[in-house]
Protein backbone atom coordinates (compact mmCIF):
# COMPACT_ATOMS: atom_id res chain seq x y z
CA UNK A 1 0.00 0.00 0.00
CA UNK A 2 1.02 3.57 -0.62
CA UNK A 3 2.49 5.12 2.51
CA UNK A 4 1.73 8.59 3.88
CA UNK A 5 5.23 9.77 2.94
CA UNK A 6 4.82 8.49 -0.62
CA UNK A 7 1.45 10.23 -0.89
CA UNK A 8 3.02 13.50 0.24
CA UNK A 9 5.79 13.12 -2.34
CA UNK A 10 3.30 12.62 -5.17
CA UNK A 11 1.32 15.68 -4.11
CA UNK A 12 4.51 17.75 -4.14
CA UNK A 13 5.51 16.48 -7.58
CA UNK A 14 2.08 17.38 -8.91
CA UNK A 15 1.89 20.86 -7.40
CA UNK A 16 5.40 22.20 -6.91
CA UNK A 17 7.89 22.96 -9.69
CA UNK A 18 10.71 23.25 -7.14
CA UNK A 19 10.00 19.73 -5.87
CA UNK A 20 9.99 18.37 -9.43
CA UNK A 21 13.32 20.04 -10.19
CA UNK A 22 14.88 18.96 -6.89
CA UNK A 23 13.93 15.33 -7.43
CA UNK A 24 14.34 15.29 -11.20
CA UNK A 25 10.94 13.61 -11.49
CA UNK A 26 7.38 14.32 -12.56
CA UNK A 27 3.98 12.62 -12.79
CA UNK A 28 2.20 11.10 -15.79
CA UNK A 29 -1.44 10.20 -15.15
CA UNK A 30 -4.00 8.17 -17.09
CA UNK A 31 -4.23 4.68 -18.56
CA UNK A 32 -3.04 5.43 -22.11
CA UNK A 33 -0.25 7.89 -21.18
CA UNK A 34 1.11 5.50 -18.55
CA UNK A 35 0.94 2.50 -20.90
CA UNK A 36 2.73 4.56 -23.57
CA UNK A 37 5.57 5.47 -21.23
CA UNK A 38 5.84 1.85 -20.05
CA UNK A 39 6.06 0.73 -23.67
CA UNK A 40 8.43 3.38 -25.04
CA UNK A 41 10.38 4.69 -22.01
CA UNK A 42 10.27 1.93 -19.37
CA UNK A 43 13.67 2.84 -17.91
CA UNK A 44 12.34 6.30 -17.04
CA UNK A 45 9.55 5.00 -14.79
CA UNK A 46 10.45 5.01 -11.09
CA UNK A 47 7.17 3.69 -9.71
CA UNK A 48 3.45 3.24 -10.35
CA UNK A 49 0.41 4.02 -8.22
CA UNK A 50 -2.82 2.13 -8.89
CA UNK A 51 -6.29 2.44 -7.43
CA UNK A 52 -8.35 -0.70 -6.94
CA UNK A 53 -10.89 0.18 -9.63
CA UNK A 54 -8.13 0.50 -12.25
CA UNK A 55 -6.88 -3.02 -11.53
CA UNK A 56 -10.41 -4.34 -11.99
CA UNK A 57 -10.68 -2.68 -15.41
CA UNK A 58 -7.11 -3.27 -16.56
CA UNK A 59 -6.84 -5.30 -19.76
CA UNK A 60 -4.78 -8.45 -19.95
CA UNK A 61 -2.28 -6.71 -22.28
CA UNK A 62 -1.90 -3.75 -19.92
CA UNK A 63 -1.34 -5.98 -16.92
CA UNK A 64 1.13 -8.18 -18.79
CA UNK A 65 3.14 -5.12 -19.85
CA UNK A 66 3.16 -3.66 -16.36
CA UNK A 67 4.11 -6.89 -14.63
CA UNK A 68 6.82 -7.76 -17.16
CA UNK A 69 8.82 -4.66 -16.22
CA UNK A 70 9.05 -5.28 -12.48
CA UNK A 71 8.54 -1.60 -11.70
CA UNK A 72 7.62 -0.92 -8.05
CA UNK A 73 3.83 -0.58 -7.82
CA UNK A 74 1.79 0.79 -4.94
CA UNK A 75 -1.92 0.50 -4.27
CA UNK A 76 -4.05 3.40 -3.07
CA UNK A 77 -7.67 3.85 -2.12
CA UNK A 78 -9.99 5.56 -4.60
CA UNK A 79 -10.39 8.48 -2.19
CA UNK A 80 -6.65 9.12 -1.94
CA UNK A 81 -6.10 8.70 -5.68
CA UNK A 82 -8.92 11.17 -6.47
CA UNK A 83 -7.16 13.71 -4.25
CA UNK A 84 -4.06 13.36 -6.42
CA UNK A 85 -5.77 13.48 -9.77
CA UNK A 86 -5.99 16.47 -12.10
CA UNK A 87 -8.56 14.69 -14.27
CA UNK A 88 -12.32 15.23 -14.03
CA UNK A 89 -12.72 11.46 -14.11
CA UNK A 90 -9.61 9.84 -12.57
CA UNK A 91 -8.58 6.61 -14.30
CA UNK A 92 -6.79 5.22 -11.26
CA UNK A 93 -3.19 4.97 -12.47
CA UNK A 94 -0.19 7.28 -12.47
CA UNK A 95 3.55 6.94 -12.92
CA UNK A 96 6.43 8.73 -11.24
CA UNK A 97 8.88 9.38 -14.07
CA UNK A 98 12.47 10.60 -14.24
CA UNK A 99 13.05 13.85 -16.11
CA UNK A 100 15.12 13.23 -19.26
CA UNK A 101 18.54 14.79 -19.73
CA UNK A 102 19.70 16.04 -23.13
CA UNK A 103 23.07 17.10 -24.54
CA UNK A 104 22.71 20.61 -25.93
CA UNK A 105 26.31 20.83 -27.15
CA UNK A 106 25.84 17.69 -29.23
CA UNK A 107 22.88 19.34 -30.96
CA UNK A 108 24.86 22.49 -31.69
CA UNK A 109 27.64 20.34 -33.11
CA UNK A 110 25.36 19.06 -35.89
CA UNK A 111 25.85 20.40 -39.41
CA UNK A 112 22.06 20.73 -39.72
CA UNK A 113 19.73 21.96 -37.02
CA UNK A 114 16.03 22.82 -37.11
CA UNK A 115 14.59 23.93 -33.79
CA UNK A 116 11.96 26.05 -32.08
CA UNK A 117 12.32 28.87 -29.55
CA UNK A 118 9.39 29.90 -27.34
CA UNK A 119 9.55 33.20 -25.44
CA UNK A 120 7.45 33.56 -22.28
CA UNK A 121 4.85 30.99 -23.34
CA UNK A 122 2.72 30.95 -20.20
CA UNK A 123 -0.32 28.85 -21.08
CA UNK A 124 0.33 25.18 -20.12
CA UNK A 125 -2.03 23.95 -22.85
CA UNK A 126 -0.09 25.89 -25.49
CA UNK A 127 3.28 24.67 -24.26
CA UNK A 128 2.06 21.07 -24.18
CA UNK A 129 0.58 21.30 -27.66
CA UNK A 130 3.79 22.84 -29.02
CA UNK A 131 5.89 20.05 -27.48
CA UNK A 132 3.61 17.42 -29.01
CA UNK A 133 3.72 19.07 -32.45
CA UNK A 134 7.49 19.57 -32.40
CA UNK A 135 8.04 15.92 -31.46
CA UNK A 136 5.61 14.73 -34.14
CA UNK A 137 7.38 16.78 -36.82
CA UNK A 138 10.85 15.54 -35.79
CA UNK A 139 12.06 18.95 -34.74
CA UNK A 140 15.55 18.70 -33.25
CA UNK A 141 14.84 20.61 -30.03
CA UNK A 142 12.74 23.21 -28.24
CA UNK A 143 14.17 26.11 -26.26
CA UNK A 144 11.99 27.98 -23.76
CA UNK A 145 12.60 31.01 -21.57
CA UNK A 146 12.34 30.55 -17.77
CA UNK A 147 9.07 32.51 -17.65
CA UNK A 148 7.34 29.87 -19.75
CA UNK A 149 5.06 27.25 -18.21
CA UNK A 150 6.98 24.43 -16.56
CA UNK A 151 7.26 21.56 -19.03
CA UNK A 152 6.61 19.06 -16.21
CA UNK A 153 3.47 20.78 -14.99
CA UNK A 154 0.71 18.10 -15.12
CA UNK A 155 -1.32 20.19 -17.59
CA UNK A 156 1.67 20.52 -19.92
CA UNK A 157 2.50 16.81 -19.64
CA UNK A 158 -1.10 15.88 -20.45
CA UNK A 159 -1.31 18.26 -23.44
CA UNK A 160 2.02 16.98 -24.77
CA UNK A 161 0.74 13.37 -24.77
CA UNK A 162 3.99 12.29 -23.14
CA UNK A 163 6.22 13.93 -25.78
CA UNK A 164 8.21 15.64 -22.99
CA UNK A 165 10.17 12.37 -22.84
CA UNK A 166 11.10 12.25 -26.52
CA UNK A 167 11.78 15.90 -27.47
CA UNK A 168 14.99 17.59 -26.27
CA UNK A 169 13.88 20.70 -24.36
CA UNK A 170 16.17 23.34 -22.87
CA UNK A 171 15.65 26.47 -20.78
CA UNK A 172 17.57 29.54 -21.97
CA UNK A 173 17.70 33.01 -20.43
CA UNK A 174 18.33 34.80 -23.71
CA UNK A 175 17.98 33.99 -27.39
CA UNK A 176 21.50 35.39 -27.87
CA UNK A 177 22.86 32.16 -26.40
CA UNK A 178 21.42 30.43 -29.48
CA UNK A 179 22.48 32.90 -32.17
CA UNK A 180 26.03 32.87 -30.75
CA UNK A 181 26.18 29.21 -31.77
CA UNK A 182 25.84 30.16 -35.42
CA UNK A 183 22.11 29.46 -35.61
CA UNK A 184 19.91 31.66 -37.83
CA UNK A 185 16.69 32.91 -36.26
CA UNK A 186 13.37 33.11 -38.13
CA UNK A 187 10.42 34.71 -36.31
CA UNK A 188 6.69 34.14 -36.67
CA UNK A 189 4.76 37.36 -36.11
CA UNK A 190 1.13 38.39 -36.35
CA UNK A 191 1.80 41.99 -37.41
CA UNK A 192 2.64 43.00 -40.94
CA UNK A 193 5.18 45.70 -41.80
CA UNK A 194 8.73 44.42 -41.98
CA UNK A 195 7.55 40.85 -42.42
CA UNK A 196 7.18 38.57 -45.42
CA UNK A 197 4.54 35.95 -46.06
CA UNK A 198 5.76 32.48 -45.09
CA UNK A 199 4.65 31.36 -48.55
CA UNK A 200 7.43 33.45 -50.15
CA UNK A 201 10.18 31.58 -48.27
CA UNK A 202 11.68 28.99 -50.60
CA UNK A 203 14.83 27.83 -48.80
CA UNK A 204 16.01 27.77 -45.20
CA UNK A 205 19.45 27.92 -43.55
CA UNK A 206 21.08 24.61 -42.63
CA UNK A 207 21.04 25.64 -38.97
CA UNK A 208 17.95 27.57 -37.99
CA UNK A 209 15.48 28.09 -35.17
CA UNK A 210 11.91 29.35 -35.49
CA UNK A 211 10.90 31.81 -32.76
CA UNK A 212 7.38 32.31 -31.41
CA UNK A 213 6.41 34.76 -28.69
CA UNK A 214 4.15 35.31 -25.74
CA UNK A 215 0.43 34.67 -26.26
CA UNK A 216 -0.52 38.36 -25.94
CA UNK A 217 2.68 40.37 -26.41
CA UNK A 218 4.53 38.35 -29.05
CA UNK A 219 8.31 38.48 -29.22
CA UNK A 220 10.35 41.06 -27.35
CA UNK A 221 12.17 43.82 -29.24
CA UNK A 222 15.46 42.36 -27.97
CA UNK A 223 14.69 39.07 -29.73
CA UNK A 224 13.35 40.69 -32.90
CA UNK A 225 16.64 42.60 -33.32
CA UNK A 226 18.45 39.26 -33.66
CA UNK A 227 16.09 37.79 -36.23
CA UNK A 228 17.22 37.23 -39.83
CA UNK A 229 13.71 36.71 -41.24
CA UNK A 230 10.34 37.85 -39.86
CA UNK A 231 7.35 36.15 -41.45
CA UNK A 232 3.57 36.02 -41.14
CA UNK A 233 1.05 33.31 -41.94
CA UNK A 234 -1.62 34.59 -44.37
CA UNK A 235 -5.07 34.60 -42.74
CA UNK A 236 -8.65 35.34 -43.68
CA UNK A 237 -9.46 39.05 -43.45
CA UNK A 238 -11.85 38.25 -40.59
CA UNK A 239 -9.16 36.66 -38.39
CA UNK A 240 -6.48 38.85 -36.80
CA UNK A 241 -4.13 36.18 -35.46
CA UNK A 242 -3.66 32.51 -34.61
CA UNK A 243 -3.12 30.80 -31.30
CA UNK A 244 0.65 30.45 -30.71
CA UNK A 245 0.45 26.64 -30.78
CA UNK A 246 -1.30 26.76 -34.18
CA UNK A 247 1.25 29.28 -35.45
CA UNK A 248 4.11 27.03 -34.40
CA UNK A 249 2.50 23.97 -36.00
CA UNK A 250 1.93 25.66 -39.37
CA UNK A 251 5.35 27.32 -39.44
CA UNK A 252 7.25 24.17 -38.50
CA UNK A 253 5.34 22.02 -40.99
CA UNK A 254 5.88 24.46 -43.87
CA UNK A 255 9.51 25.33 -43.21
CA UNK A 256 10.55 21.77 -42.39
CA UNK A 257 9.66 20.71 -45.93
CA UNK A 258 11.91 23.29 -47.63
CA UNK A 259 15.39 22.62 -48.94
CA UNK A 260 18.29 23.90 -46.89
CA UNK A 261 20.69 26.39 -48.48
CA UNK A 262 24.08 25.15 -49.61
Amino acid sequence: MLTRAQSARIRELLRDKRARNAEGAFIIEGAKPVCDVLLHHPASVQSLVLAAEYERRESHQQRALRESLNIPSFRSSSRIFSAFSNLETPQGILAVVKQPRWNQEMLFGQSRLFGLYGEQLQDPANVGAIIRTAAALNIDALWLTPESADIYNPKVVRASAGAVLSLPIFIVEDVASLTKKGVVLFAAEAAEGQTVSIETIRTIPKRMIVAVGNESRGLSLHTIKQVACRFTIPLSRHIESLNVAATAAIALHYLRRLDAED
